[in-house]
């Protein structure tokens, strides 16, 4: 899967190592590989058995200022919104500190071919997709 990526290898291992925090009534960290007791108890409780982390800022890793990367979270909440998708707001954040935190959403029922989709068209290099045995998994888009 990996060796089919254009992405640089540090890259991708920055984003495997990435702390994905959910914020909501109760707050979870998704690690990539990992699985989240507390992420299967949220698909029980909302009777979905898939999610997607996904953010709309920095595409391509392309660092871009605070309030460009704001106007496309908003835009992408819009859209979440307008269709009918239930979502908690969080955090991309790599434990190291350099990069600073983008902030994502946990999209809850969003299958593995509409959170691609979703992906792409934020101009994103990866996302990660959480299927209902509740283990992250990152998943390359470049």
């Amino acid at each position: 899967m990996f060796s089919e990526s254009t992405l640089a290898t540090g890259l991708v291992q920055a984003y495997r190592e990435t702390e994905y925090r959910v914020f909501g009534t109760e707050p979870l960290v998704l690690s990539v590989g990992s699985a989240s007791p507390e992420l299967l108890a949220l698909f029980q409780g909302h009777k979905v058995t898939c999610a997607a982390f996904i953010t709309a800022c920095n595409p391509l890793s392309q660092e871009l200022p605070a309030h460009e990367n704001q106007h496309r979270q908003d835009e992408l909440a819009k859209e979440l919104r307008q269709c009918g998708l239930k979502y908690f707001a969080g955090v991309g954040q790599h434990p190291s500190g350099r990069w600073p935190g983008e902030p994502s959403f946990l999209i809850l029922g969003l299958e593995l071919e509409a959170a691609k989709s979703l992906g792409q068209s934020l101009e994103q290099n990866a996302i990660v997709w959480c299927g209902a045995n509740g283990v992250p998994e990152l998943v390359l888009l470049r």
